[in-house]
């Protein structure tokens, strides 16, 4: 298990229950039990109180589950499809068929690695335009045979280097969100870890928006937006507080749907504990998307993301009109 700075307290008693698990467990039992009690106090106690800054870090923990954790423990007789049929595949975004409840579901999402190895070869969950157009096609299939589509966020961004930019990175991140506004079945997003900008957005047009806890979603890191807005990427913990990137945050301003809860201390604590929940979650909002009519669907989708977002008149914040209208 690896310790945020904020959770150095943790480490300290976890330390002291492994030492006495390894040594004297029958000696120290109530020592033991007194020591898992005060410290699942404290980590309560860290998490109630977590600054924006530190939702980033947890967001961010490297022991969260991935796209392909929350496929084997939420779905079964998953098939992973690889290519965009134009360039390569990109081992950045994982898509493919499975089963949801028994019935067959189209899943998608990013995936980072755990060691150095595997992150290289994910490149760090950021997607070329490859992985975005692979992301497509396999949408595209999911329609053609009136599969449900779910997906699952977790990206630092688009990668910003020159091969994606020659390849059409703007470009194929415009189609998708294009593509994803029309597309004739149920989308459900789900946002696990990091949401960052049009890398997360390009598979990120749906019905129904979920995000994780200690997830974050914003246009810009907190270290960019610093470094632009300040000219000092050490003020990131100003950015992420002025972002509103939180699930509470994203909740209020009404651009998702739903904060799904999280074990304390965080999805990777104890994954076993979610998995059960997303479950839960996605059947429901599936059987309510399901049972309307494609023209419904997709009108209600439009409504959705034109209703976001708010303006100022008079002085006044006022909400976007159910017609849509300019943020200004």
């Amino acid at each position: 298990m690896e310790f945020l700075e904020f959770e150095q307290p943790l480490k300290e008693i976890e330390a002291k229950i492994e030492d006495i698990e390894l040594v004297g467990k029958g000696q120290k039992k109530r020592q033991l039990a007194e020591l898992k009690k005060k410290r699942e106090k404290l980590r309560s106690e860290i998490y109630q109180k977590l600054t924006p800054w530190q939702t980033v870090k947890v967001a961010r923990h490297p022991n969260r589950p991935y796209t392909l954790d929350y496929i084997e423990n939420v779905f079964s007789d998953f098939q992973e499809l690889h290519g965009d049929r134009f360039y390569a595949d990109d081992p950045a975004i994982v898509a493919g068929f499975a089963r949801f409840m028994g019935e067959p579901v189209c899943v998608i999402g990013h995936q980072k690695g755990r060691n150095t190895k595997q992150k290289i070869y994910r490149n760090f969950g950021m997607p070329r335009p490859e992985g975005y157009r692979k992301a497509m096609r396999i949408m595209k299939l999911a329609e053609k045979f009136s599969m449900p589509v779910f997906t699952f966020i977790d990206t630092p961004g688009a990668y910003p280097g020159l091969e994606a930019e020659e390849r059409g990175q703007a470009e194929a991140i415009a189609v998708n969100l294009r593509e994803m506004s029309l597309l004739r079945v149920p989308i459900i997003i789900t946002v696990t870890g990091e949401g960052g900008s049009g890398g997360a957005l390009a598979i990120g047009v749906g019905d129904r928006i979920n995000m994780l806890q200690y997830s974050i979603y914003s246009v810009i890191s907190p270290e960019g937006c610093a470094a632009i807005l300040w000219k000092d990427a050490a003020r990131a913990q100003d950015a992420a507080s002025a972002l509103k990137l939180t699930a509470v945050d994203l909740k209020d301003l009404k651009l998702i749907d739903q904060v799904i809860e999280e074990p304390v201390g965080g999805a990777h604590v104890a994954p076993e504990e979610l998995y059960p929940r997303l479950s839960k979650t996605f059947s429901a909002q599936l059987e309510e998307l399901t049972s309307m009519k494609e023209k419904e669907l997709l009108e209600e989708r439009y409504l959705k993301f034109r209703k976001m977002g708010k303006y100022l008149e008079n002085g006044k914040s006022q909400a976007v009109g159910k017609g849509g209208g300019d943020a200004v």
